[in-house]
């Protein structure tokens, strides 16, 4: 599989199709089944994914809370700027996406036009990744209070009245640059509903960043370099995922960060808890040691996440579920439907 060309991985989307706003109560979005023994596509709704579980069965959760890290800002001319925070790099500088960047130079200074106080950001070195870093003139949770917002993706042009909504109902770990929107799907009552069932949550810690931003420019996949994320399994989850497999139940991935967080636990062959940075690319051909089944919203084209879907479901039968799915006029990316392979 090392020849894969990023160009096999390819579809055309209608643009009516990219969701703008989520839907009402959030368990009400479609659901796309893709059974991946028979080929077999089924369309539900996403409250009907609890037929599918069985006692014994374990949910992992990625759960990081969306960091209010979009920005507004000016420079000295006057002319706007708008920073996305995406990661904390050493001594207060941060990694940021910037727009416009390419007129932005190091030293340079920036302030809030809300911002009486004089409040500013200093604008560093470029990073590895081609992104900008930028420090501020006091603690950066003061400067996010006070001028932060919940960053959407650029492909949602609609308002959102509540940022709760791009937040899942479990997030509780401050650091990701995006919602891992697999998880927005869950309600409160169909958690506890899945309680009652004997299916069981863990959670892991996976802070989205740079690489839900950036498309895949190799031609051959084996050429992309994945971008660096910490991933942080804790005992309880370590010791909830070896009792699911003692007793041969299923170990179900509730979005991509999830699969990566597991998947590079399992690399370090690690019987506890573990914390580390990953650059694990997964992509057909890649055999999994953890995960059975896979929540999961549908993906941008020639994404590393579209890769990693392929990889679990077989990409003749991701590309047919995926026609499928524009066919029935599904909703698609972080506020659109879901999938469950399985």
């Amino acid at each position: 599989m090392r020849d894969l060309r990023i160009a096999d991985y390819d579809y055309d989307l209608p643009p009516h199709l990219i969701a703008q706003t989520p839907v009402e109560p959030r368990d009400s979005s479609r659901l796309l089944v893709i059974h991946r023994q028979s080929g077999a596509l089924e369309h539900r709704t996403f409250r009907d994914i609890a037929e599918y579980f069985r006692p014994g069965d374990l949910l992992v959760a990625n759960d990081s809370r969306v960091l209010p890290g979009r920005l507004r800002l000016r420079k000295t001319s006057g002319g706007r700027v708008e920073l996305v925070l995406l990661r904390e790099l050493a001594d207060g500088w941060w990694e940021s996406l910037a727009r416009p960047a390419s007129r932005l130079r190091h030293g340079q200074m920036l302030s809030f036009e809300d911002d009486v106080a004089g409040a500013t950001a200093e604008v560093g070195e470029r990073t590895e990744t081609g992104a900008i870093s930028v420090r501020f003139d006091r603690p950066v949770h003061d400067v996010l209070t006070r001028h932060g917002h919940v960053p959407l993706p650029p492909y949602i042009k609609a308002p959102l009245a509540d940022p709760e909504r791009y937040q899942t109902v479990y997030s509780r770990v401050v650091g990701s640059a995006a919602s891992p929107t697999a998880g927005l799907h869950f309600t409160s009552e169909l958690i506890e509903t899945l309680g009652t069932r004997g299916v069981r949550f863990a959670f892991v810690t996976l802070h989205v960043g740079l690489d839900t931003f950036r498309p895949i420019q190799a031609e051959r996949v084996a050429d992309h370099q994945m971008h660096s994320e910490l991933v942080v399994v804790s005992e309880e989850t370590a010791r909830a995922i070896q009792a699911t497999r003692q007793s041969g139940n299923r170990i179900i991935a509730v979005g991509t960060t999830a699969v990566r967080s597991l998947e590079s636990w399992a690399a370090q062959d690690a019987v506890s808890g573990w914390s580390g940075w990953t650059r694990l690319f997964i992509y057909p051909g890649y055999q999994f040691c953890l995960v059975d089944a896979l929540i999961t919203n549908f993906h941008f084209p020639r994404s590393t996440l579209l890769l990693l879907v392929g990889a679990l479901a077989g990409p003749d039968l991701i590309r047919r579920a995926y026609a499928a799915a524009i066919v029935h006029e599904y909703r698609f990316f972080s506020f659109g439907d879901a999938t469950f392979i399985i």
